[in-house]
This record gives structure tokens, sequence and C-alpha cells, in this order.
């Protein structure tokens, strides 16, 4: 059930962005920061599609109205966010930066480890695997809302000249993922069961994500640096230059993600603990690419 914090209009918009003359290394001098955060343009188109595909085979479990409305305010952000990200992915193509080795392991991570069947003929009823996966869902979204959040903090974006399309693609998605914080784990928290059962499952369904996220981004950057034409092998991805980024404010901390994890696991946490909803709110008013979206529903360009 949701609780009253989280009570917030879950509203989809359609947005476009305009990549013609956003650079490879959009991020000025900087391919490393650049790469590290072009991974979630690997993960998130098939990543977000799985995420609807899922909580649409919960949303018949939703007895409240109220979470209801946020569940599918949810799915139709999700899908914008995945047909958004998918758009890069032919821009990077575009740049001669091929990404389909790396995203077709993403593809069946999604599609068959965490498709509609447990894997390895794991003895799951389809329901509980269904909470399986709500769980990883539930997951995942306290890391994108930890990140929403960072970049819409992130000035040193701003200061290093990052390409303004792309900044605004990841502070709108941001800005979206803290809206909806709330709305996975509290679907999760409604169709989980009792509670210590449903505990049990959201410790485990932490303890699979974080680290296939870590891997999968380690991985995902070293892929794009490794096949990146304009560096042509010079650059290899290495802890030292990721950690010089986060000096430089470009990358969130390995601190801010990893206490993420501790504040999840206690009992009593709620994700509306997370990030500034007033300033998530605040960016989606001013957004070049949300403004443009209202005003063309015919809606004024305010939130």
């Amino acid at each position: 059930m949701a609780t009253p914090s989280s009570h917030h209009p879950i509203t989809p918009r359609r947005v476009a962005f305009d990549f013609s003359d956003t650079p490879l290394h959009w991020i000025t001098d900087e391919p490393t920061a650049t790469h590290v955060i072009n991974v979630l343009h690997l993960l998130l188109p098939a990543g977000e599609r799985w995420f609807v595909k899922v909580i649409k085979e919960a949303a018949p479990l939703v007895t409240d109205a109220r979470l209801r409305s946020e569940v599918h305010g949810f799915m139709g952000q999700e899908s914008t966010h995945s047909v958004q990200h998918s758009h890069v992915l032919d821009h990077l193509a575009a740049q001669g930066l091929d990404t389909r080795p790396y995203t077709r392991h993403v593809d069946w991570i999604f599609n068959v480890l965490l498709g509609d069947r447990p894997p390895a003929g794991l003895p799951l009823s389809r329901r509980e695997w269904l909470k399986v996966r709500l769980a990883v869902v539930a997951a995942v979204e306290q890391f994108t809302a930890v990140l929403g959040d960072w970049v819409l903090h992130a000035g040193a974006l701003d200061d290093a000249g990052s390409d303004p399309a792309m900044l605004d693609l990841l502070r709108w998605h941001g800005a979206e993922e803290v809206e909806h914080r709330s709305v996975a784990f509290d679907l999760y928290q409604h169709a989980g069961g009792r509670p210590l059962p449903r505990y049990v499952r959201r410790v485990e369904g932490m303890a699979l994500t974080a680290p296939v996220l870590l891997w999968l981004c380690v991985y995902g950057t070293a892929y794009l640096i490794r096949n990146d034409p304009q560096l042509r092998g010079t650059l290899r991805y290495s802890l030292r230059e990721h950690n010089r980024a986060i000096a430089k404010g470009l990358l969130p901390s390995w601190r801010a993600l990893g206490s993420a994890i501790p504040r999840y696991l206690r009992r009593s946490y709620h994700p509306s603990q997370e990030g500034s909803l007033y300033l998530a709110v605040q960016y989606l008013a001013k957004s070049p690419a949300a403004r443009r979206a209202t005003t063309r529903a015919g809606r004024p360009a305010t939130f």
C-alpha cells in the first residue's frame, strides 16, 4: 500500500530529443565519464521494457485505486524511457559505435534469465516467480532513484560543457525516476504476500541486483571504450580514470551508490526517503523536452 508521503500524480510525458549535434564524447574531453553514463543507454531500453512487462503482469493483483493509478503512470513513463534511450543507441551507431554485441547479452538477461519462467528449472510457481521479479524491479528502482537525484544535483556536468540535449535526457529521466521512486516498491509490498517472506525476498532481490548491475556497468563501460572509433584503442577503462571523474563531480561516488543498499534493507524503509520530489518536479517544469511535450499536448508547460 502506498504511503501518504508517496502520493504524487505519475504522468507520462511524451518527450523527444534531438541528438543531431551531440558529439560522441558528450562530456567535453571526458571519454571515461561519458561512457560510464552511456552504459545506461545500453541497459535501459531492454530493462525498462522488462519492467513494464513484469508490472503489467502484476497489475491485476492491485486492489488499491490510488496505487493502481500510480502503476499505470509508472508503466507509461518507463515505456517512454525505453524508447528515448533506444534513440541514443541509434545515435551511437551512426557515429560508428555499434552496441549490439553488448545489448544482446542484456536482452538475454531480461528475456531469458528473468523471463516468464524461472531459469534452470527452479521449482517456483508462476505467482512466486512474479514476486521474485517484482523484488528485482524494486531493487533496481532504488538505484535509479539515487542516480536520478544525483544527476539533478550534478552541476559539474554543466561546468564541464556537457551536451545540452543529452543532459536534458538524463535529467528528465532522473526527475521521473525520483517522481515515481516509490511505485515499484509499493506494488511489491502490496502483492508480495506475508511480511516475513516478503522481506526475505526483498533482501534476496537486492543481493542479486547489486552485483549484477555493477558487473554490467563495468563490462559495458569497458566495451564502449574499447570500441570507441575516436579513441582507436588509446584508452582502456580503469578504476583510476573512473575515480578521477568522481573527484570532478562527473560521476556519482561509490559511497553514494553503496550506501543505498543498507538503507533499502532496513525493515522500516520506504523509497519516499530518496531524493527530493520538489527538485524533480521543479526540473520537469523547466526541462526543454518536457516543456515541448506539454505544449504539443495543448497543456500549459507547468507541472
